[in-house]
C-alpha cells in the first residue's frame, strides 16, 4: 500500500521545493518563466540571472511548442487513468466491436503495405527512366565527340 500523496508536502528539502516550483511554472507556460525571471531581476538581480541561465540551459527559452510539451507531460502523468499507452489495443468488452476493430486494422495494414510497394515501384520506374536518359545523353555526347571519318585519304607528301 502506498500512502504517499501528491498534494502533501514531502520532506525532500530544497530540491523538492525547487522541483515543485519548476512543475508549477511549467504548468503555466513560458510566460510564467519570463515573469519569474523579470521579477527576479527587479528584486534580486542574481535570482533573475539564475532564472535566465536555467531557462537557456534547459532550453525552455527557445522551445517552440511549450503547450505541446505541457500536454505530453500531462498525458504522461495521467496515463494510468486512461489505460496506459496501449489503450487502443485493449479489448473493449464488446465482441462485435473488437472483431470490427481487428478487421479494420488488418485492412489498413494491408493497404499500407500495398501503398508502400506502389511507391517502391514508382521509385524504381523513376530511377530506370533517369538512368536510360543518362545513357542516351552519354551516347549522344560520345558520338558528337568522335571525329568524323575522313572522306579523302591524304596521299603521301600532300597536306
Amino acid at each position: 500500500m502506498n500512502t504517499s500523496s501528491t498534494t502533501a508536502p514531502s520532506s525532500g528539502g530544497i530540491f523538492s521545493i525547487l522541483r515543485r516550483a519548476e512543475s508549477w511554472l511549467d504548468d503555466r507556460g513560458r510566460f510564467a518563466w519570463i515573469a519569474a525571471m523579470v521579477l527576479g531581476f527587479i528584486f534580486i538581480w542574481p535570482v533573475g540571472l539564475a532564472f535566465l541561465a536555467y531557462m537557456i540551459w534547459s532550453k525552455r527559452m527557445f522551445s517552440r511548442s511549450s503547450c505541446a510539451e505541457r500536454r505530453a507531460r500531462h498525458f504522461e502523468r495521467h496515463a494510468h487513468h486512461w489505460g496506459g499507452n496501449h489503450s487502443a489495443m485493449r479489448p473493449s468488452g464488446n465482441a462485435a466491436f473488437d472483431a470490427y476493430k481487428t478487421d479494420m486494422l488488418r485492412r489498413l495494414e494491408d493497404e499500407q503495405t500495398a501503398f508502400e510497394s506502389f511507391l517502391q515501384r514508382l521509385r524504381e520506374a523513376k530511377d530506370k527512366s533517369e538512368f536510360d536518359s543518362f545513357m542516351e545523353d552519354r551516347a549522344r555526347a560520345a558520338s558528337a565527340a568522335a571525329p568524323a571519318a575522313p572522306t579523302e585519304v591524304a596521299r603521301p607528301g600532300e597536306y
